[in-house]
């Protein structure tokens, strides 16, 4: 556009720049509201296609709703047909690159901790939001301007928000960059001598993006957020706003002081009622169960009445049964009574026991009707919604005090347009009875006393807080006025939203290897219910996310932990199909439990993505489920993942069945992973150098391509050694060994410690201990016992000396001392030096030592364990029934071999046997057993 698009405002300077000429997708209108009257139009036509309303995802509302949502065709509230038609716009402006131009970017390595408390973060609340200033890093790493990024699961926008600060320079220079005067953005390094220099690694220049999400609630935010606003004229019109709606509602927000002056109502503190199950009198929780100097809920207290000792688990509820006019039925509900308020007279806060006046002046709000429209959607069964469910909150307009509800729908009808919508929704979980108040900072200050809503639940709290809707208008003025004048001058043009599923992001049309770059934050598992959580403000927007095809884990929907993988790998593999070749897509991470972690990543390889890095991510707070439940982690994990470029995919086609395409694999992924990983003063290892994890990987892609693995582990670790250079037990291509010698000048190497809790980490523990130094099995026992405290229920108990035998060698004393051996006593005894290998003294210290054979000599041993392993696989086919404790690598060993034999019958069978979180928290497991799935779909 070439004018900036201002609000809908009844004023002159509005008036002006409405009238003044825009381009939009290459068309000329008079005004912004000529071009939003035709795109309007265009799509009010395309709703009236049955084939368009069948794209997955489409939402649930009449054209009317979706039409008086949207602002096409930046924004449309279903699928947006124009979404197309903008990337080759954007294509076409890009500069032209050099003929010898290659792109080229190792993933973002480096962990990110940036922080919630930012006016643009805070202008809007929601269930989960990565802060934009942590996706700026990203985004300056992986694109250049003018480049088009996507962001299927956007949330509230955060992804565009970020894409287009990419281009304001006083935002970037906070993130702790330099930006010189021709753009180039400079970042710290430090030299091998411990200098600190500064390199170029981007380019100042907004980036173009394409913002998608199921929820009507998350893609009207985006809009929001992502939309350039006249800030004076939004004031001005807010402020009219609340004048209409002061003089329309301020009676119900009225109450008297002693001396019979009206004072006005900041907040009322509501108390559930419980029954004493000794007297079956009702007792007030507040006045019964808190602790005022405390400024705390006791866990135990008396009856008032009785002096029983009581708990709020050993009482039932009181309820109140009465008729609810809108829905035309009689209801039961949990009873709750007023028991503080908080009021203002004169500029100076007081509080009270509600008294006569405001008891009458509630009964009077509830026995009268409500002239404007608001929402009466029925709560639908969910694994969330089941709380408000259970105290009789069936309808979302019982989420509300009929006082709230009546200037909320008031409010509500004076909207102009969906700038001021935004600040509606922006208040309205706000005013609901899911409110806690919070006790210490009412008792002893320090604070608010609104703590809001628990996030990630629909929870209504025993002491709810009851907010004046005037005053939550204005608190949101000020926090939205916050926001916007911390924006640069934002433009259309750069962004695009659309409503859908992630799994076919508008159906049939083609954005094929369209997008330089993608950054995600998709549900993970169980961890939130967005639908649930998002259906009151889609009642009150009137358009509802048809959750069919919603990626999570919900009981009511009928979807495990399988279906919700399923998802996400149709999810990931549409991503792969529209990213460009040799590009990266970051996925945010934000689940603790390491069955989501491996579904997430076994989607990820099955769409055809190779994970090259994971970091963390510090969002500096967390929501209710991640600080209470016992397995919570502060800090998110972020997943570098890239799409493999075409040249080396043509060439796979060709090698697969040759050594030579293994070799092209581990040389084309060793150049995506990161040199190296700095923590402080320490370099930290790349765990994805590490030859077994190599292995894996290049197993993992041959399977999922359906070739057989051309070669042995044994092999392969020889192979590795003759044609890449080790550093540490890592693997790197010439230049990056040279670059990583460098950096280790002035670093010192952090091994991180191992925990052991299977077979596998055993082994990796043993190999980590013994190549350091070489040991009797005496010397080992103790070190190893202490150990296995975290060793998993599920996985056999195995003797030391098994995993010894099976997965080292020990020096019997005949013939020349093994050198890994030599090298460690000659290293550490002044009187085992520059002594021969076949030396008595050196011998007999060597003797009984166990040591980490050279891939050369570890054959033999591969062989045998492998006999050893598959061995106990055949015993397992023949049980019946369910396997309990088992060895975990002989499931592995097994399944590798079916799969070799194309024998996918047997990887089912034993699958059914085991445990099913056992199958979906091991990678390798759950990768064989999908495969075998697909295959058996095949035959």
């Amino acid at each position: 556009m070439s004018e900036q698009k201002t609000l809908d405002f009844d004023n002159t300077q509005a008036a002006t720049q409405r009238s003044s000429k825009l381009t939009c997708l290459g068309m000329t209108f008079k005004n912004d509201e000529e071009r939003r009257s035709y795109f309007a139009e265009k799509l009010r036509e395309k709703l009236q296609d049955p084939e368009f309303r069948k794209i997955e995802g489409f939402p649930i509302g009449s054209d009317e709703d979706i039409l008086a949502l949207s602002d096409p065709p930046y924004y449309t509230a279903c699928p947006n047909p124009w979404i197309a038609d903008f990337i080759e716009e954007w294509e076409s402006q890009k500069p032209e690159k050099s003929a010898d131009y290659k792109y080229h970017r190792e993933p973002f390595a480096a962990d990110v901790s940036e922080g919630k408390n930012d006016p643009i973060y805070n202008a809007h609340s929601y269930h989960t939001k990565v802060p934009h200033k942590a996706i700026m890093r990203y985004i300056l790493h992986y694109t250049e301007p003018g480049d088009i990024v996507f962001d299927g699961f956007c949330g509230t926008g955060m992804t565009g928000v970020a894409a287009q600060m990419c281009g304001d320079r006083k935002t970037v220079e906070s993130l702790g960059y330099q930006v010189k005067p021709d753009g180039t953005i400079m970042q710290q390094e430090t030299d091998e001598g411990g200098k600190i220099h500064w390199v170029p690694f981007s380019k100042l220049g907004v980036r173009r993006v394409v913002l998608n999400d199921l929820s009507p609630a998350a893609t009207f935010i985006a809009y929001n957020y992502n939309k350039p606003v006249d800030v004076k004229a939004f004031e001005r019109e807010a402020k009219r706003i609340l004048k209409e709606v002061e003089e329309e509602c301020r009676w119900m927000y009225e109450t008297r002081n002693s001396d019979g002056l009206i004072g006005k109502i900041n907040y009322t503190v509501w108390s559930d009622l419980f029954v004493c199950p000794e007297c079956a009198r009702e007792v007030v929780f507040w006045e019964a169960a808190v602790d005022k100097k405390a400024g705390e809920v006791n866990n135990e207290f008396p009856c008032p009445h009785c002096s029983a000792k009581l708990t709020k688990r050993n009482m039932d509820r009181a309820w109140v049964t009465k008729y609810d006019s809108a829905i035309k039925e009689t209801i039961r509900q949990a009873k709750q009574i007023p028991v503080l308020i908080n009021y203002s007279v004169g500029g100076k806060r007081f509080e009270k026991v509600p008294d006569e006046f405001d008891l009458e002046l509630i009964e009077k709000i509830e026995n009268s009707e409500i002239p404007y429209w608001y929402p009466i959607n029925k709560i639908p069964k969910g694994d969330k919604t089941g709380e408000p469910l259970r105290i009789g909150t069936t309808h979302v307009h019982h989420f509300y005090t009929k006082r709230n509800l009546k200037s909320l729908s008031f409010l509500n009808s004076c909207l102009s347009n969906l700038s001021m919508k935004f600040l509606f929704t922006g208040l309205l979980n706000r005013a609901t009875k899911l409110n806690q108040l919070h006790m210490k900072n009412y008792f002893f200050g320090g604070g608010g006393c609104n703590a809001g809503h628990r996030k990630g639940t629909i929870y209504t709290p025993s002491i709810g807080m009851e907010t004046s809707v005037l005053e939550l208008i204005i608190e949101r003025l000020k926090t939205q006025i916050r926001s916007y004048n911390s924006y640069p001058s934002l433009i259309h043009d750069d962004n695009v939203i659309s409503l859908g599923s992630a799994t076919t992001i508008n159906g049939s049309l083609d954005y094929n290897e369209s997008f330089d770059y993608i950054f995600i934050d998709p549900p993970f598992g169980s961890n939130l219910m967005y639908s649930e959580l998002s259906h009151t403000w889609e009642s009150w927007l009137q358009v509802i996310t048809n959750n069919t095809e919603e990626a999570i884990e919900n009981r009511t929907q009928q979807k495990s932990a399988q279906e919700y993988r399923s998802i996400m790998t149709i999810c990931f593999k549409k991503a792969y199909d529209m990213l460009k070749p040799g590009r990266w897509m970051t996925v945010e991470f934000s689940n603790t439990q390491a069955y989501v972690w491996n579904n997430i990543q076994a989607a990820l390889s099955e769409a055809g993505f190779i994970v090259a890095n994971v970091s963390a991510l510090d969002k500096k707070q967390g929501g209710f489920n991640s600080i209470t439940t016992k397995t919570a982690v502060k800090q998110d994990l972020v997943i570098s993942a890239y799409k493999p470029n075409g040249g080396f995919e043509d060439r796979f086609q060709k090698e697969a069945t040759t050594e030579e395409g293994v070799w092209d694999f581990v040389r084309t992924h060793l150049d995506y992973l990161p040199v190296i990983k700095i923590q402080g003063a320490l370099l930290q290892m790349v765990p994805e150098r590490d030859p077994r994890i190599l292995f894996d990987q290049m197993v993992a892609y041959y399977v999922r391509k359906g070739y057989p693995v051309p070669i042995s582990s044994q092999e392969f670790q020889i192979g590795l050694a003759q044609r890449f250079i080790e550093r540490d037990g890592m693997y790197f291509l010439p230049e990056q060994a040279a670059e990583y010698d460098c950096k280790k000048m002035s670093k010192q190497v952090f091994q991180a410690k191992l925990f052991v809790s299977d077979e596998a980490s055993a082994i990796q523990w043993l190999r980590q201990l013994i190549k350091e130094k070489p040991q009797t099995s005496q010397d080992i026992n103790p070190l190893f016992m202490k150990e296995l405290g975290g060793w998993n229920k599920n996985e056999k108990s195995l003797e030391l000396s098994t995993l010894l035998e099976q997965n080292f060698l020990c020096y019997d004393g005949k013939g020349p001392v093994p050198e890994q051996i030599h090298s460690y006593l000659s290293s550490n005894w002044k009187d085992m030096r520059n002594l021969g290998k076949e030396e008595t003294s050196l011998v007999a210290k060597a003797k009984g030592r166990w040591y980490v054979p050279d891939p050369n000599k570890e054959g033999d041993l591969e062989k045998l364990r492998e006999r050893s392993l598959l061995k106990e696989f055949g015993e397992y086919k023949q049980v019946k029934k369910k396997l309990k404790v088992f060895r975990l690598e002989a499931v592995r060993a097994g399944f590798k071999k079916a799969w070799q034999e194309r024998d996918y019958s047997i990887i089912i069978e034993v699958a059914e046997k085991i445990p099913n979180s056992v199958l979906e928290e091991d990678p390798k497991l759950l990768m064989w057993y999908d495969q075998a799935v697909t295959r058996m779909g095949d035959v």
